[in-house]
This record gives structure tokens, C-alpha cells and sequence, in this order.
């Protein structure tokens, strides 16, 4: 299987089934072998290329998992549909690294991961938030150096949050726990936007405004933007959880950083690409009061030059889910995806998928994304 190093458990399995990184925990790797499956891991950290996974499919292969830092277009469906291959989950909620038509066109169904990354994503955005606002790796950077010689009045100096206006572009799941995150902690007022209005984000945040009222603090407010303009004008934080598609590529550039507010906070989550990072770090150069986090990066794992060097800049290594329990929610849900359909399962039409990393799971597959277009059967109880 090439120079990457693989490694195979049950290899007396009948079926056959491709993962293309070690993951957490071993409910996924228990739920493929009872599902019959010889299983193929590929123990290097490093990005496969298409040629690695051409190579690790072969002539006989029935399944695969695959990451967000493949490429699963046509190349590897065709590869996998001529090895016999019945089934796909990306190791993750996003999908804009699969070309779903080519799937379909194989008629290969695709999984991905949802549900068990929400709050983990939302707490890393809530963390990234104020490792910028109190500036903390600066700081501790500082520290471990040695330069720290006593207290001044002028060291390190932040900004305070409550009672300040978050922003949040992409209200969906993870935008709307982040901003109850922000609304409820700090008491912080809301402008959020998004294709679609949250009524139910918007009244929540109502009716909190009118808890504090009714316990004699000041309310808060919240609105929908009419326009992404709008949002970076007044937000004195924006939290970035959109998708990522023709429409919200570089959707912050360097036109719409020049609104945003001289000490304003840009965090993001979501993916890299949303970003013009090479406008962030000119913007950030020219103001050094502008603070940045980011969890992901355009050309990952590279970063566009000068970014590393930003005092203004946060940057960790794409960890937003990175918790035990949701890690291995995801990898127990990409595998049952994959055994759910080798074994003939319907597909799960709920958006919760908890039962799954319960103890008794549905016979079904978990989150199948393309069901419908090849002729997976619907789940009904």
C-alpha cells in the first residue's frame, strides 16, 4: 500500500475497509469488525496524496473513512467504486473537500459527522475569543521568555468584553451556542448574520435581555443584520461559523477588515478559506489593536507568510472539536456510517444522532448525505 505505514486488524474480516488516520478511541474500530470488516489504518500523520489512497483501496475495497485534508473527487470514487467500494464517510461535519455529484454518479453514499461537535466548536470559539481580548499568549510568551520584571499599569492591557456587541456570521448550530455562550457569560449584546433568520436564537436572547431586566441589570439587545456590513461596523467581537462555498470564500477581505472597528476582535472556526489571509495579516500589521484568532487557515497546514509573526494573532492547529468525547463521537459515527450501509442499514433521518454513541445504537446509518440521490433507504421506526 505505498511508503505510508498501514496497519490492518482483523484481517480475517470478509468485507474490506480503508481509514486514512489513526483515530481516538476504539468503539469505531469495535463497530467495523463486528460489521465483519478487515481494516486497513494508515498510522502516518502525514496528508496522503491521491495517489497514497489510490494505492491503499487497491482492487478490494468495500468502504473508507477519509479526513477533510483529501481531496474525494471523482479520482478516488472511481477508484473506489472499481474496488468494489459501497460506502464513504468524511471524519468530519464539513464536506467541502467531497464532490458529492461524483459520488452520486458512482453511486457511493457519503457520511459525514454532525451533532457531536457543536458545543466543543462553540466553547473553542469562546476560548479563542478571550485568548485574544486579554491578549494571553502574548503574555505568556512573555513569561517563558524571562522579560517580565514586575507589575506596570500599561502591561498587556486588553479589552474588556461585557456589555460589548458580538457578532456572529452564521447563525446555524455552532454560531447560535457561541453567541448564548457570549449573551448569557458576559452579558453581551447580539448582531448576527445569515442567509436565514433565527427566530428561536433571537428570542432566547429576548427573553434573556428580560431575566436581567427583571433582576435589575441592564438588558441586552439582539438583531439581524441586513448585510455582512453591517455586522462588522457595530460588532465589537466577529465569530466567523459559516460554510465555506463560492459565496463565503474570502468573504472577509480587505474591503469589509477596513470596516471592522480599530481594537475589534475576528475569530474564526469555521474554514480558512472565508478569510483573505494575506489581507488579514497586511490589516493587522497596519493595526496592531486589531486582534485575530484563528483555528483554521487557507492553505492548511501552511499560513500565508508574516502571519506567525503577528503579536496580534492567535493561531492554533485546527482543534476547535478536539475533545476526547467528540473526537470519538466523530469517529464512531463515521464508522458506523460506513458499517451501516455495508450491512444493508437505512439511513437515519433525525438531526440528532446521540443514540448512536449510546449503548443500544439504531440499526441504521448515522448521516448519510447523499441518501436520496443513490437509493439509500430512509429510516422509519
Amino acid at each position: 500500500m505505498g511508503q505510508k505505514k498501514w496497519k490492518t486488524y482483523y484481517p480475517s474480516g470478509n468485507k474490506r475497509v480503508v481509514v486514512t488516520k489513526e483515530l481516538p478511541g476504539n468503539r469505531w474500530l469495535d463497530i467495523l469488525t463486528r460489521a465483519d470488516c478487515q481494516v486497513d489504518v494508515c498510522t502516518s500523520t502525514d496528508i496522503l496524496s491521491l495517489d497514497d489512497i489510490k494505492n491503499a483501496i487497491g482492487d478490494r475495497c468495500d468502504g473508507a473513512i477519509g479526513q477533510l485534508t483529501e481531496d474525494w473527487g471523482d479520482v478516488l470514487f472511481k477508484a473506489l467504486k472499481l474496488a468494489g467500494g459501497k460506502a464513504y464517510s468524511n471524519c468530519a461535519v464539513g464536506f467541502n473537500n467531497v464532490d458529492l455529484d461524483a459520488a452520486s454518479n458512482r453511486g457511493i453514499p457519503v457520511g459525514n459527522t454532525p451533532g457531536v461537535l457543536t458545543e466543543t466548536t462553540a466553547e473553542m470559539a469562546v476560548a479563542l475569543t478571550f485568548a485574544a481580548a486579554r491578549r494571553v499568549v502574548e503574555a505568556d510568551t512573555f513569561m517563558r521568555e524571562g522579560r517580565y520584571k514586575g507589575w506596570l499599569p500599561t502591561l498587556f492591557l486588553g479589552e474588556l468584553l461585557r456589555h460589548k456587541t458580538v457578532g456572529v456570521v452564521g447563525a446555524g448550530r455552532i454560531g447560535s451556542v457561541y453567541a448564548k455562550m457570549m449573551v448569557e457569560g458576559f452579558k453581551m449584546n447580539l448582531i448576527y448574520y445569515d442567509l436565514y433568520q433565527n427566530k428561536a436564537l433571537e428570542d432566547y436572547v429576548v427573553a434573556y435581555g428580560d431575566f436581567l431586566n427583571a433582576m435589575g441589570e441592564d438588558p441586552i439587545w439582539c438583531k439581524r443584520a441586513g448585510n455582512i456590513e453591517e455586522l462588522l461596523r457595530d460588532a465589537d467581537v466577529v465569530s466567523i461559523h459559516t460554510i465555506l462555498d463560492e459565496s463565503t470564500y474570502h468573504l472577509i477581505n480587505k474591503e469589509r477588515l477596513q470596516l471592522m472597528k480599530e481594537n475589534a476582535i475576528l475569530v474564526n472556526t469555521s474554514r480558512g478559506p472565508v478569510i483573505d489571509e494575506s489581507a488579514l495579516v497586511d490589516h493587522c500589521q497596519a493595526h496592531p489593536q486589531f486582534m485575530a484568532a484563528l483555528d483554521v487557515f487557507e492553505d492548511e497546514p501552511e499560513m500565508k507568510p508574516g502571519l506567525k509573526d503577528l503579536h496580534n494573532v492567535v493561531i492554533v492547529p485546527h482543534i476547535a472539536s478536539a475533545t476526547r468525547w467528540t473526537r470519538e463521537g466523530m469517529a464512531t459515527l463515521a464508522a458506523s456510517n460506513v458499517a451501516g450501509i455495508l450491512m444493508g442499514y437505512p439511513a437515519w433521518q433525525r438531526s440528532d444522532i446521540t443514540p448512536f454513541l449510546g449503548k443500544e445504537p439504531p440499526r441504521a446509518a448515522p448521516s448519510i448525505l447523499n441518501a436520496k440521490e443513490v437509493g439509500v433507504t430512509l429510516y422509519h421506526e
